[in-house]
């Protein structure tokens, strides 16, 4: 090849590299332009951090043993509270979890011959709310199966038995007060408001210094311990469900698994196909024509109830749905898009000029057309990032999702099992839909405003 068309193109190309970098900064400029821009980009980097602090704070390994619970995980939460932040709407102070552990016992023993002793343990703690708890529950560790008494001290001075010949098991028991009907009989009243209510005004509280007394007889070589749990009904930042679980392992780990998902989708497919799309428009013939038969074919393909047969009948791995959607948007819309863009920068003076001197068809693909096009992929890139967050969510809302992990649509698909918006649980459905529709907005505004910036058809300055 002689030298001055070398050259010629070698200028051609660097003009046009050029040009598409003056655009580029020019493009980025004037983002202040785009305030909408400036919006979406606070929402994702907000969503950044936030992955960012959970898997250092919240590992892996702890959320999925925290979500998928198990025996003792949590005992010390309550069931179906409310956020905390709720009180800030009610006048009275909502109750919160009160746990008085088994360090916290006042434990005195007296020996009292033929090799037993007696063993007083008293579980002191203070009730200083508006409302009364949801439950009550007493926890006991003890060597040998021991029969108790329990009593219950109130602020006023009163003395309440709650259950005498109480039979503790070997190891651990519970005791769930709540649920004792003898008890519920006897105050006239469920036990964890009518151990609590006021003698002047049964329908509140009394607040003040409670005690819980456990008194037993046992071997002198045996131990016993007690702790005891009032349950609140305000639990943390976003409240807890029927199974006691602290909805915000779930909130905060659905930020870093929706961002992954579709981060990965978007790139998996957006990529592929921009790829295979500069390949066939500069190939032509049967391989174009095999491209566009796929393409079509593809669209009328209905991708929801094919993800949701492979959920049914094969894995609802979100490895698997990731690899199936990724696979069944490669042929997509774009594909056509991106074939029309192709078609035109086929035809630039710099790409005939490495014709002209035998540039062969990888490297012209690769080094000339698909870079003339790739800054239009990037807003592409953007827009689609939450049409795969949303899909993700909604086969969990289907109950198609991964079922050891802890999202934001397995929240919703819980809240809707569970009957969140019929017993007033909002916060349960709000919560997660509030994040979803954030993050789906955040990509949104820089996807339309990198559109706007690099689609010359699109600019109004």
């Amino acid at each position: 090849m002689p030298s001055s068309t070398r050259a010629s193109v070698l200028r051609l190309r660097e003009h046009g590299g050029k040009e598409r970098m003056g655009n580029v900064l020019r493009s980025l400029k004037g983002l202040r332009r785009y305030p909408s821009m400036i919006a979406g980009l606070i929402l994702i980097l907000f969503f950044v951090v936030l992955s960012m602090y959970t898997v250092i704070a919240l590992p892996y390994g702890d959320a999925i043993r925290l979500w998928r619970g198990g025996p003792g995980v949590w005992d010390d939460s309550p069931r179906n509270a409310v956020p905390v932040w709720f009180d800030l709407f009610y006048k009275d102070s909502l109750s919160r979890t009160i746990v008085v552990p088994f360090e916290a016992e006042t434990k005195t023993e007296e020996t009292i011959g033929d090799g037993m002793k007696r063993v007083e343990i008293v579980l002191p703690f203070q009730f200083g709310y508006d409302t009364f708890p949801n439950e009550l529950n007493i926890f006991t560790e003890a060597t040998v199966v021991t029969t108790a008494t329990l009593s219950w001290r109130t602020p006023d001075g009163r003395t309440i038995t709650i259950q005498e010949g109480r039979v503790l098991r070997k190891a651990s028991d519970v005791y769930y007060v709540s649920q004792d009907r003898v008890l519920r009989a006897e105050l006239g009243a469920a036990p964890h408001v009518g151990l609590f209510a006021d003698p002047a005004d049964e329908a509140r509280p009394l607040k003040g210094d409670y005690e819980l007394v456990l008194t037993a007889e046992v071997a002198e070589d045996n131990e016993l311990d007690a702790k005891v749990v009032v349950y609140g009904k305000a639990h943390g930042l976003a409240g807890t469900d029927h199974r006691q679980r602290d909805l915000m392992v779930a909130l905060l780990w659905g930020a870093p698994i929706a961002l992954l998902f579709g981060i990965l989708a978007a790139v998996g497919a957006q990529v592929s196909t921009f790829v295979l799309a500069g390949i066939g428009t500069w190939m032509g013939g049967k391989l174009d024509k095999v491209f566009q038969w796929i393409t079509q074919v593809n669209l009328i393909l209905p991708v929801l109830p094919i993800l949701i047969m492979v959920g049914h009948f094969y894995s609802r791995s979100i490895w698997t749905m990731l690899g199936l959607i990724i696979a069944l948007n490669v042929f997509s819309a774009s594909m056509l898009t991106y074939r029309a863009m192709f078609l035109q920068a086929k035809e630039s003076p710099y790409i005939e000029a490495a014709q002209a001197y035998g540039a062969g068809n990888w490297r012209i693909i690769f080094r000339y057309l698909l870079p003339r096009i790739a800054p239009t992929l990037l807003p592409q890139f953007v827009l689609v990032i939450p049409t795969f967050v949303f899909l993700e969510a909604t086969l969990s809302v289907l109950g198609l999702g991964d079922p050891t992990l802890p999202t934001w649509g397995k929240l919703l698909n819980d809240a809707y099992t569970g009957g969140a918006l019929y017993k007033g649980y909002y916060y349960w459905m709000v919560l997660p839909s509030a994040l979803l529709m954030l993050m789906g907005v955040g990509f949104a505004l820089v996807g339309f405003a990198l559109d706007r910036i690099f689609n010359p058809r699109l600019r109004t300055v």
